[in-house]
């Protein structure tokens, strides 16, 4: 707005020189400088208009509603169904709180709430069961490998076994440290080798992934208390404070 207005001055003077010396050829200056004068006069409304204009237009664009951002991922405000399926779960089978987790054994901040999980399920006992999902992050190399180490295990009964080791381990993830530790924890190393080479123990994986991505999560770790979204490494409160509610509301 303001260019259109000096713009429009610009021009308005430019003919006013080119009057002036129009005039002066003709040797008519007290005419000229009358004329002058009238386009000087123009000149101050059009300026006071189009201040006003401006001013108006601020106005109306500092009312104007904010928009708000799109929502990343899960809306916390609602309840998700989230089927277990084939994850390995911890706790009563009939707990009246389910927190289903997707994490990534690469993550600093999934190792990091581990122990928050544990303290969950000491204090709330048979009330609360745990269920792990598998999200490994497309820019962790080192993910994909662990969680299909983790499945193999699981084919024997030792997921949270292996789950603990990696996490407890995570500067030395490896899949030659994923048979090392199969051995420390117990497992048929040889069976544990072919799972961890097989279609099934893949696909499980990538089916817990096509799920995060239909849930809208993308980032780790992402929990589920009975339905309702909970996202980051939060402390204990931040937990309890939902199960309470949802032990109140059973």
């Amino acid at each position: 707005m303001n260019q259109n207005v000096a713009t429009i001055i610009g021009s308005l003077i430019l003919g006013a020189a080119l009057m002036l010396g129009s005039n002066q050829v003709a040797g008519s200056l007290d005419r000229a400088s009358e004329q002058l004068d009238g386009i000087q006069t123009a000149m101050d409304t059009m300026a006071k208009n189009a201040s006003r204009v401006l001013a108006a237009g601020n106005a109306g664009a500092a009312a104007a509603p904010a928009v708000a951002p799109p929502r990343r991922g899960p809306d916390p405000n609602r309840k998700y169904e989230i089927a277990l399926g084939a994850a390995p779960v911890k706790g009563a089978e009939n707990a009246s709180i389910t927190i289903v987790e997707f994490s990534d054994f690469q993550c600093p901040f999934c190792s990091r709430v581990t122990p928050t999980l544990k303290k969950i399920q000491e204090d709330y006992g048979d009330k609360v069961k745990v269920a792990f999902k598998h999200l490994p992050l497309a820019f962790h190399a080192k993910a994909p490998a662990a969680h299909k180490a983790a499945v193999a295990a699981d084919q024997q009964g030792k997921f949270w076994e292996m789950h603990d080791k990696i996490f407890g381990n995570q500067g030395e993830m490896s899949p030659a440290k994923y048979v090392e530790w199969a051995g420390e924890i117990g497992l048929d190393v040889e069976k544990f080798k072919k799972d961890v080479a097989s279609d099934a123990v893949t696909k499980q994986v990538d089916a817990d992934k096509l799920e995060a991505a239909k849930l809208g999560v993308t980032g780790t770790p992402a929990f589920f208390i009975n339905g309702r979204y909970l996202s980051g490494a939060q402390p204990f409160e931040a937990f309890k404070v939902i199960i309470d509610k949802e032990l109140e509301d059973a």
